[in-house]
């Protein structure tokens, strides 16, 4: 991470050799875990015609994971924080590697429901449990950069992903058609990490065999530093802080973020074929491009969002810009490539508010309090993910154009970065 000029020399090694452990496994982690998240919006190039799914059908399977999902996500969190990270991540891994494989074998509307709920509640306070590891080791000055890093798994995993799921639906092995290959291939890793996982994480400073004594102590004492700090202001139980005024709004907010996110992710690659006619691994590679630009931008808000200590402009800006371009290519339908181009800028902005957006609540709170209100902020939040992809093929069903359905996600973005800006957390 960047060097910082008031840091000790020890604080400047701590914070070096902590990222450098600890970021590159837990990317890689996510990177995984959101392959296997979004796969079905490239399986469902195929996989509906193969199995003879309607819109309404596949929007809402794509979006039942997010149900599943929501009802594990706190207790995830809060388990992460009193129990064991490593212990907790690895047994999530190797469950949703499990059910993921599972999938690819999925026949009827039914099994294509039941599976993707259950892969949601396999999934289940992975991301927010990661957030509050985050907290275990990284100050909050660092927190935006550190989650950065980790985020930017979600453009890179459409970046690498896309091309590869393109090259998998061409495939048909031993007579199986390449979009249950697809679910195979990218469920197998999951389990393996989960394996990994319990020998390499470090759930607590003090335990780290890596980390020298001096490095152990400087940042423990930063941490408990800041949870005092917290603490003087005054302190909350989990039940106060999932009743607080500025907890409920990030929850909403997430919640409206979302629609547009994962109704974008799901469905880009069926609106794109379907409007250009192209072939599957040319769509899955332009695919990639605003999950590429994206990459840069996210990075970017996390670094300059450390930078100034500002974060509700820095999330409610780019949700905003989502939401504008997003109408602009509503409004350029006439010229397709004029429309892509916006849609493309969208998709970039569709994730890149979350390194900001994810230091908010660390902000005020602090250890159940903090990993509570994770916890109800993402499971909450993720029912947008449900919504959103279910909402864009009823839509889609019900006027025979994906524009409703668009105009759908522009107002919930809209609207998200406008409540953004009625936060009461300022400058941190």
């Amino acid at each position: 991470m960047d060097s910082e000029p008031n840091l000790s020399d020890v604080g400047q090694r701590a914070r070096r050799r902590i990222a450098r452990r600890l970021l590159p496994f837990l990317f890689i982690l996510y990177f995984i875990a959101y392959l296997d998240r979004v796969n079905v919006g490239f399986a469902g190039l195929e996989m509906s015609h193969n199995l003879g799914f309607t819109d309404r059908v596949f929007g809402l399977g794509a979006g039942i994971f997010f149900v599943g999902y929501f009802l594990f996500e706190i207790p995830g969190a809060l388990i992460v924080e009193h129990w064991s990270a490593r212990r907790w991540i690895a047994r999530i891994l190797i469950s949703w590697g499990l059910v993921t494989i599972l999938v690819s074998m999925i026949r009827t509307p039914a099994q294509f429901y039941g599976a993707r709920f259950f892969l949601g509640a396999a999934e289940a306070g992975f991301f927010p449990g990661i957030l509050v590891y985050l907290t275990h080791w990284f100050r909050h000055e660092d927190r935006a950069r550190a989650g950065a890093l980790f985020m930017s798994a979600i453009p890179i995993a459409n970046v690498l992903g896309s091309p590869l799921a393109g090259w998998l639906l061409g495939v048909r092995w031993f007579g199986i058609p390449g979009w249950r290959w697809l679910f195979i291939l990218e469920g197998i890793p999951a389990t393996l990490l989960g394996i990994m996982t319990l020998l390499y994480l470090t759930d607590w400073p003090r335990e780290a065999k890596w980390l020298p004594a001096d490095e152990q102590e400087w940042i423990d004492g930063e941490l408990q530093r800041e949870k005092a700090a917290k603490a003087a202001i005054g302190s909350r139980t989990v039940r106060q802080a999932l009743a607080q005024r500025d907890v409920i709004l990030l929850a909403l907010i997430y919640f409206l973020a979302l629609i547009g996110l994962y109704g974008f992710n799901f469905w880009f690659p069926t609106i794109l074929k379907r409007a250009t006619g192209l072939p599957n691994l040319t769509v899955t590679l332009i695919v990639a491009l605003p999950y590429l630009l994206g990459t840069f931008l996210m990075v970017w808000n996390g670094w300059d969002s450390d930078r100034t200590g500002e974060r509700r402009w820095h999330t409610a800006v780019i949700l905003g810009l989502c939401g504008i371009f997003m109408a602009l290519s509503v409004s350029a339908s006439g010229n397709l490539w004029a429309g892509l181009a916006f849609l493309i800028l969208a998709g970039a902005c569709t994730m890149a508010f979350m390194p900001s957006f994810w230091s908010l609540p660390t902000a005020f709170l602090s250890e159940s309090a903090a990993a509570a209100s994770i916890g109800l902020i993402n499971s909450v939040g993720n029912l947008g993910g449900f919504v959103g992809p279910y909402f864009v093929g009823f839509l889609r069903n019900l006027t025979g154009s994906f524009t409703f359905s668009m105009i759908f996600m522009i107002v919930a973005l809209l609207f998200s970065a406008a409540l953004v800006l009625t936060l009461r957390v300022r400058r941190t």
